[in-house]
C-alpha cells in the first residue's frame, strides 16, 4: 500500500508540474470541436427532422458538460490557463445566470453539480455516502418483484431522461444538504441523506430541502427556455420569410427534443457506467483524501474504456480515463492521456487490478446491477480496516515530523 501510494503521488506531482501551454491548446481544440457540433446542429435544426442536427446538438451538449465544464470545474486548468477570470473552478459557470448561460448551461445547476460530483462523489466513492452509487440508488428496482422485461423498460426510460429526472433534482438536494452541514444545522427529521431525490418524488411526496416551484425556476428553467424556446426562435422568422409558416420552427423544436433524448443516452453510456458492475468494489467507511486507501479505492471502484486518440476520447467525453481522473481530479484532459499507460504499469507492478473494457460491455454490466441480475463486490472488511489504520499511522508520523521540523 505504501509503495503504491508513493508511486501514484509522484506521478501525479510530475504530471501537474508538466501542465502548461500544450494543455490549454488541447482544451481549445476540444472546445472548437464541441462548438462545431453545436453550430452544425443549430444551423440545420429547422430543416426537417434530420440526424445531422440531432447528433450535432446532442454531441454539443454532451461534450460541453463532460469535457469542458467537467475538467474546468475540477480545477484542471486553474494553474495553466492564462485567463483566470473564466477558466477557474471558482468562476466557471457559477455565481450568476450569465456565467451559467455563457459557460455551461444544462439541466443541472453548476453550483449543485460541483458539490454533488466534485465533493460528495469523488471523496466518498462507492461508499453509501456516494450520491452516484448505482446499486444503492436503484435498490427499489433491484428488489422489485416486477418481471425482468418491465425492469429493462424502466432502465431504458431512465436512459432517456436521467439528467433532468434524477440528476438535476438530486444534485440540487446535495447543494442544500451541504448548506445545512456548513451552517451546523440538523438534517430534517426522517430524511435519509443518501436517498435520491427525483422528479417523481418532487411531484408526489416532495422534499423538505426545496419546493418544486423553486426547482423549476432556479434549476430546470434556464436550460429549458434557452434550448427549447429561444434557440429555435430564429426559424420562426425565417420560416415566415421563406413562406413556410411555422414549419421550420416546429422542426427546430423536434430536433432539439430528439437531441435531448440522444444526449441522455450518450451521457448514460459514458457516465453511469464508470463505477458499476460485478467487478467493482463497495466500501463501508470513509477514508482520508489522497491517502493509500483513497488511491486504491479509486482504482478498484472505477473502470477505463478505450482511449488514446483525441477522436476516441472526444466521443467518450474524456470519461474513458475514469481511473486516472479519480486519482487526480484536478488535472487536464491532456494529462490523463499521458497518465493512463503509466498508471496501468504502476497497478501491474503492485498487483492492483486495473480494469479497462469496451464501454458497451460496461453498459451491460451496469444494467445488470440496476435490475438486480448481479451485485457489486464488497471490499474485504479486514483489508479495509487494515488500510485505514495504515493511513492513520502514516498521517500521525507525518504530523509528528512536521512538528519536530517546526
Amino acid at each position: 500500500l505504501v509503495a503504491f501510494t508513493e508511486d501514484i503521488k509522484t506521478l501525479g506531482e510530475t504530471l501537474e508540474k508538466q501542465q502548461g501551454e500544450a494543455d490549454v491548446r488541447h482544451l481549445n481544440k476540444m472546445i472548437a470541436w464541441s462548438n462545431m457540433c453545436g453550430i452544425v446542429g443549430i444551423l440545420t435544426m429547422g430543416f426537417g427532422l434530420n440526424p445531422i442536427s440531432i447528433i450535432g446538438l446532442s454531441t454539443w451538449t454532451f461534450s460541453r458538460w463532460t469535457m469542458i465544464a467537467h475538467h474546468t470545474c475540477h480545477g484542471g486548468y486553474d494553474k495553466c490557463h492564462p485567463n483566470k477570470q473564466r477558466w477557474n473552478r471558482f468562476r466557471f459557470a457559477v455565481g450568476s445566470l450569465w456565467r451559467r448561460v455563457n459557460d455551461w448551461c444544462d439541466w443541472m445547476l453548476p453550483e449543485a453539480w460541483n458539490v454533488e460530483h466534485n465533493n460528495r462523489h469523488h471523496y466518498c466513492l462507492s461508499e453509501l455516502e456516494d450520491p452516484d452509487l448505482v446499486e444503492n440508488n436503484l435498490s427499489d428496482l433491484r428488489e422489485s418483484d416486477a418481471p425482468l422485461f418491465a425492469k429493462y423498460m424502466q432502465v431504458f426510460g431512465a436512459m432517456l431522461s436521467w439528467k433532468w429526472f434524477y440528476y438535476a433534482p438530486n444534485t440540487y438536494k446535495e447543494l442544500k444538504l451541504a448548506k445545512l452541514r456548513r451552517e451546523g444545522k440538523p438534517i430534517p427529521q426522517g430524511v435519509v441523506p443518501s436517498d435520491a431525490v427525483t422528479i417523481k418524488i418532487l411531484m408526489s411526496s416532495g422534499t423538505p430541502f426545496y419546493s418544486f416551484s423553486e426547482f423549476l425556476f432556479s434549476v430546470l428553467g434556464p436550460f429549458f427556455v434557452i434550448r427549447f424556446l429561444l434557440l429555435p426562435l430564429p426559424f420562426l422568422a425565417l420560416g415566415h420569410y421563406l413562406g413556410t409558416g411555422e414549419e421550420m420552427y416546429y422542426n427546430a423544436i423536434m430536433n432539439s427534443f430528439f437531441a435531448e433524448l440522444l444526449t441522455n443516452i450518450h451521457g448514460f453510456v459514458a457516465i453511469v457506467t464508470n463505477h458499476a458492475g460485478d467487478d467493482m468494489y463497495r466500501f463501508r467507511d470513509g477514508c482520508r483524501p489522497f491517502s493509500g486507501s483513497f488511491y486504491v479505492r479509486q482504482v478498484l471502484a472505477s473502470v477505463d474504456f478505450a482511449y488514446g486518440s483525441d477522436l476516441v476520447d472526444f466521443l467518450h467525453g474524456f470519461l474513458n480515463y475514469q481511473i486516472e481522473h479519480h486519482l487526480w481530479p484536478n488535472l487536464s484532459m491532456l494529462s490523463y492521456q499521458k497518465a493512463a499507460p503509466l498508471v496501468k504499469d504502476i497497478c501491474a507492478k503492485h498487483g492492483v487490478p486495473y480494469i479497462q473494457e469496451n464501454v458497451f460491455w460496461r453498459v451491460k454490466k451496469t444494467v445488470d446491477i440496476m435490475v438486480g441480475n448481479s451485485s457489486m463486490k464488497w471490499f474485504p472488511e479486514y483489508y479495509e480496516k487494515k488500510y485505514l489504520e495504515t493511513d492513520a499511522l502514516l498521517a500521525s508520523k507525518k504530523k509528528t515530523s512536521f512538528v519536530e521540523k517546526s
